[in-house]
């Protein structure tokens, strides 16, 4: 017998009982988005392998082990992307949409892909929605994503289930120094660190920073820090955007290994962190990332931005139980229609309630079957009402309405008194 088909291993169906709440945290999001006047750019899932290894960075995990990528029929190397801000970059550069110093805030949204082990919160193809703005060389936009975050946080509820990690990679000469010494100072110790900082070393060490191992973290202890070496004007640009978080009641914590997973960060870089998913805490990361248009092909351009995981964020939603009742909520009303005339009376006075009661959930019995089989459906449906419409009804220009959640009588309504009832009874 052959295999099922079944989706691949990492990659998830979203079911209809899960999408509401992916829903309403992208609307809220979006909304929120809008009144900071952000706009909304949609990029392809499939990019050019040489955008993210020019634009992540060589000896990255990401470019070396996670990318899923392939040859087209013309030889090309294709790669579904992994992240979103380098599309949106060679985006912004292709339609000139940074030309002349032009500030452009933009948001997109959709899935992402990297080969990595599944587990709970981290998928192969996960969602993200990200947010970049470009011309803005001030502390006062990467204030501004931080707080637009935050502001996030407080609509759904999670001010208090997240922390704000913050620091500073200072300009890339001060990186070049600071790794040269990083790598001096572990150099020494090579033998105390575990396989993967051993290869790291020589390829990416900053990396070595956020090692999980723990011999690792012991030896890290004595390491030198970023901010030992922190330019004048990246301190001050630290400085300004510590001031306007202060300012709101931002609470932040500075972490000194915070460095990122991709290369081309510099100055600010933040991450929102839990404790109640386990391991896997970060649910936005963000940074500044001056080098990166140029590195591209471009004019040097600021740029600065952040992404957000899409379903990690639903998750810690459905742990805290922070999604709202509402989001399930069943069919208002079921309308029964027995008989080919009432079906066709049944469909037309449905769909003039969808015209006189927009906010009403009505839900048509389709496939026909005896008065027992579609009340039986209009009750499992979860309706609060079921209309009932059968040859007698149909003489009477009436229809029967049934409440299903009470033991209230049977009642006739006439049908141009129809959504007058139960606007009443919605009310009620």
């Amino acid at each position: 017998m052959s295999k099922s088909l079944q989706a691949i291993r990492g990659m998830n169906d979203i079911l209809p009982e899960q999408t509401p709440a992916w829903r309403y945290l992208e609307s809220t999001l979006v909304s929120l988005l809008d009144g900071y006047g952000y706009k909304e750019i949609r990029l392809p899932i499939v990019e050019y392998t040489e955008l993210f290894a020019r634009g992540i960075g060589e000896g990255t995990d990401v470019v070396d082990k996670e990318m899923y990528t392939f040859l087209d029929r013309n030889e090309e190397s294709l790669t579904l992307r992994p992240e979103g801000t380098a599309g949106c970059v060679r985006a912004v550069l292709e339609h000139g949409l940074s030309g002349g110093g032009q500030v452009q805030k933009l948001w997109y949204a959709g899935p992402m892909f990297r080969y990595e082990k599944p587990q709970k919160g981290r998928y192969r193809q996960f969602h993200q929605v990200g947010v970049e703005a470009f011309n803005l060389p001030g502390p006062d936009v990467d204030a501004e994503l931080i707080v637009l975050t935050w502001r996030l946080w407080k609509k759904l509820g999670l001010a208090d289930a997240v922390t704000l990690q913050l620091n500073s990679l200072g300009s890339s000469e001060a990186r070049a120094a600071y790794r040269d010494a990083l790598v001096a100072y572990l150099q020494e110790r090579f033998d105390q660190l575990d396989e993967d900082s051993q290869r790291r070393l020589t390829t990416n060490p900053l990396r070595i920073l956020d090692s999980k191992n723990e011999a690792t973290q012991a030896v890290l202890v004595g390491a030198p820090t970023l901010g030992d070496y922190l330019d004048e004007e990246s301190r001050l640009h630290f400085e300004g955007v510590k001031a306007r978080l202060d300012a709101v009641g931002i609470r932040y914590q500075i972490n000194h290994k915070l460095v990122r997973g991709l290369d081309y960060y510099n100055r600010t870089v933040f991450e929102w962190v839990t404790d109640k998913l386990g391991a896997q805490g970060t649910v936005c990361a963000g940074g500044r990332y001056d080098g990166l248009v140029a590195q591209l092909g471009g004019k040097a351009t600021p740029g600065v931005g952040f992404a957000m995981g899409v379903e990690r964020l639903v998750l810690l939603l459905e742990t805290l139980d922070l999604l709202p009742a509402e989001l399930n909520r069943a069919a208002d009303v079921y309308v029964c229609a027995f008989g080919e005339a009432a079906e066709l009376a049944a469909l037309t006075l449905t769909e003039r309630l969808r015209d006189e009661l927009p906010g009403l959930r009505l839900l048509l019995n389709s496939g026909g079957g005896s008065f027992k089989s579609q009340f039986k459906k209009a009750d499992k449906s979860g309706a609060r009402y079921a209309l009932i419409l059968g040859d007698d009804e149909l003489a009477g220009r009436v229809v029967g309405c049934k409440p299903l959640r009470d033991d209230s009588e049977q009642q006739s309504v006439a049908w141009d008194a129809l959504a007058e009832h139960l606007a009443a009874c919605q009310q009620a």
